[in-house]
């Protein structure tokens, strides 16, 4: 274990040579660590089990790693082939309980362990070759070549981290101990817990854009506050102090409990902890995998939810005001007790980066200044649900990391864990799970005489989704490309019978919704979940918001509310996914109708999309396809352009194209047309194109 301890890596000053070694080396032992972590399952067939019936089975997680690194570098054309498609799509998208994962068994064919093994070696084997060839300079910064390495590296550590949880909830009987580092052996009597003042001050947060260490892009930007003076726990809550909630009921006691935890609670008939387990009289305490006796003076392991009603029981048992510290309480803390960031310590100040143990530790261990544990040991539940500070922008090789996650139900966890590695270790590391989620996570206390005020972000203020939002659903009917569409696709299949739908491109999903009343079944796919996350919020609440440039810095506040009965349509009808129409999951076949509405121009490879897309449809089924033709829209290369250029030294079209591409697999049925599509981009200003339609009928 400690050969594959190391710190993430300072990407500004160095040699560029020797750098490219440090990241070879790091990309190493990253791979070797996440392996190793699978060595505790008792064997191959575990593979095929749940940690959590809300998350995939552990085999996705082997492959899913893998798979991101050819899927981002293939994406940000750094190579320009693919090793396996068909793994590349089924282990590409992970869960976080959105409504666009399907976690039905019947829709996923797992391969063997072997397998998934042996595409590792490919991948490994192709990335020790791109990290060996691929040319370096100095910086390292977000366009940089070798950012997506690293992006690749750092998400492989989020997983080891989050797999170790998955593996942590499997019985006991199905992992073996000892094979993944030492756990600790210390345990005793819990200090008594104390609250130590902390001086408030102006907090800003955010990384700076040319800061040394890798960052996600939810770190960037900058967000300034002012802490008001307060009061913190001196340790982490151990088992020993949360003990005293169980013992008095309070799991049974819905006072102390959030609506939302009140819920979970009388949903799971939870009694305690996840990881604790009583026999008899006696406690006990699952580790990764492992049980020991309870280690009373370890931090309680719990989810958001347990962490606010145990701070609400204490509350009404003293009679003074606890609660969970704010994100900007929690770094003005970390200032007050300079805590060091990860490339300035020799050894990890804290149980933190693998460097002490491989489980908690006891609360009284590692100090800085007054308290204890600032770092590692357990990950700190804040009271602040994640979004994006002022300037926030996504990073197009990973435009769903981020936000996702910005819709209120997710609260941030700050410091690390004892397996929190890489940028998870990091000053700025910024990670938020669902309420009810389990990490190795636990609570310190807060005092405060300010009143708690939480900034939710309910106003989309991405301009990209935003104006995608105003161009799709606030213009009007007889200028709107998606109600035009609709219109022309509703008479085109009103023979139909089925009328099972896919719809590639959906974007904010104005057209299902269009044509929910008139077919059985849509599943509407995106490429990018940022976009697709709007339509599930009109399909769960009834509305979504948004924010729209009027003049340089006026702004409009827009809302587009459904009603009941359509908003039930939608429920029932809709599903929307993220996936690569390039790259289409098995599930995503057997349909009468498939629009391909815009995406042509979006694809690296649309010659491929159009000599394959038949496979998706029923005996004499309709594809309908929309295109601009604008080829150098996604920089796609030229010779997989349909149409734009001479041969022979004659014009080729763009529809010239797709017919010459369709002709073996469809037959044309009507007189292609143009559509106008007007981009919103403020109040006076806006983009318009227009867009072909053709309708083809499969061959039978």
């Amino acid at each position: 274990m400690k050969e594959l301890i190391t710190k993430t890596i300072d990407l500004q000053s160095g040699n560029p040579e020797e750098k490219r070694e440090e990241i070879r080396a790091y990309f190493l032992k990253t791979w070797a660590l996440d392996e190793l972590l699978y060595t505790q399952l008792r064997d191959d067939s575990i593979f095929y089990h749940r940690g959590d019936s809300l998350r995939h089975i552990l085999l996705f997680y082997l492959g899913h790693t893998a798979v991101f690194y050819i899927n981002k570098l293939f994406l940000a054309k750094i190579i320009h082939q693919r090793i396996n498609p068909e793994f590349e799509s089924l282990f590409a998208i992970g869960v976080d309980e959105m409504s666009w994962d399907d976690l039905n068994d019947k829709n996923y064919n797992w391969p063997s362990v072997d397998a998934v093994r042996a595409y590792r070696d490919q991948v490994k084997e192709l990335l020790i070759h791109t990290i060996d060839t691929l040319p370096i300079s100095l910086p390292i910064d977000w366009e940089h070549p070798f950012w997506i390495i690293m992006m690749g590296i750092e998400h492989e550590r989020i997983h080891i981290e989050t797999s170790s949880v998955l593996i942590r909830q499997l019985p006991l009987e199905e992992v073996v101990s000892g094979r993944f580092g030492n756990t600790c052996t210390l345990s005793g009597t819990a200090p008594r817990n104390e609250m130590i003042p902390v001086k408030g001050d102006t907090v800003v947060m955010g990384k700076p854009s040319n800061h040394n260490l890798y960052g996600w892009d939810n770190e960037y930007g900058q967000h300034k506050e002012l802490v008001a003076d307060f009061s913190a726990s001196k340790y982490l809550v151990s088992n020993s102090e949360y003990l005293g909630f169980i013992e008095e009921n309070g799991y049974n006691t819905a006072k102390y409990w959030t609506e939302e935890g009140w819920k979970w609670r009388t949903y799971t008939q939870a009694e305690m902890p996840l990881f604790w387990r009583k026999k008899g009289n006696k406690f006990w305490l699952r580790l990764v995998a492992e049980e020991i006796e309870m280690p009373w003076n370890w931090p309680v392991e719990v989810n958001y939810l347990e962490a606010k009603a145990f701070c609400n029981w204490k509350t009404q048992k003293e009679g003074k005001t606890y609660r969970l510290p704010t994100e900007a309480e929690y770094v003005q803390l970390t200032r007050v007790c300079a805590v060091p960031d990860e490339l300035e310590w020799e050894t990890a100040p804290g149980n933190i980066n693998l460097e002490h143990f491989t489980s908690a530790c006891p609360v009284d261990m590692f100090a800085l200044g007054e308290f204890y544990d600032v770092i590692g040991n357990v990950w700190q539940w804040t009271e602040t649900p994640i979004t994006g500070y002022a300037g926030f922008k996504v990073h197009p090789m990973y435009d769903d990391f981020s936000t996702p996650t910005f819709d209120g139900k997710h609260n941030l966890i700050k410091g690390g864990s004892f397996i929190s590695t890489g940028n998870e270790a990091t000053h700025h590391a910024r990670y938020a799970f669902r309420r009810h989620f389990y990490q190795h996570a636990g609570v310190r206390l807060v005092q405060s005489e300010t009143p708690l005020v939480i900034q939710h972000a309910e106003y989309e203020i991405d301009s990209e989704i935003a104006n995608e939002c105003e161009s799709q659903w606030n213009t009007e009917d007889a200028t709107n490309f998606d109600v035009q569409l609709a219109a022309y696709i509703k008479e085109q299949i009103s023979h139909l019978d089925t009328k099972k739908v896919l719809d590639i491109n959906t974007n904010t999903g104005r057209l299902p919704f269009l044509l929910a009343q008139s077919v059985a079944k849509i599943t509407a796919i995106d490429f990018s979940a940022r976009f697709i996350r709007m339509p599930i919020q009109l399909q769960e609440n009834g509305f979504m918001r948004y924010i729209v440039t009027d003049e340089n810095e006026l702004v409009h506040y827009r809302e587009i509310v459904i009603d009941s009965h359509l908003q039930e349509i939608a429920k029932e009808k809709i599903v929307f996914l993220q996936d690569n129409a390039n790259n289409l999951k098995p599930i995503h076949s057997g349909f009468d109708v498939i629009i391909a509405n815009n995406v042509l121009e979006e694809l690296n490879n649309p010659i491929q999309f159009l000599q394959t897309i038949h496979q998706r449809l029923h005996k004499q089924g309709i594809l309908i396809v929309a295109s601009s033709y604008n080829w150098k829209k996604n920089n796609i290369p030229a010779e997989n352009w349909l149409g734009g250029y001479k041969k022979d030294g004659e014009p080729v079209t763009g529809l010239d194209a797709i017919k010459e591409n369709l002709q073996n697999t469809f037959v044309l049925l009507d007189k292609p047309f143009d559509l106008q599509k007007i981009a919103y981009i403020s109040t006076r200003e806006s983009s318009v194109q227009r867009c072909e339609v053709s309708i083809w009928q499969k061959k039978s």
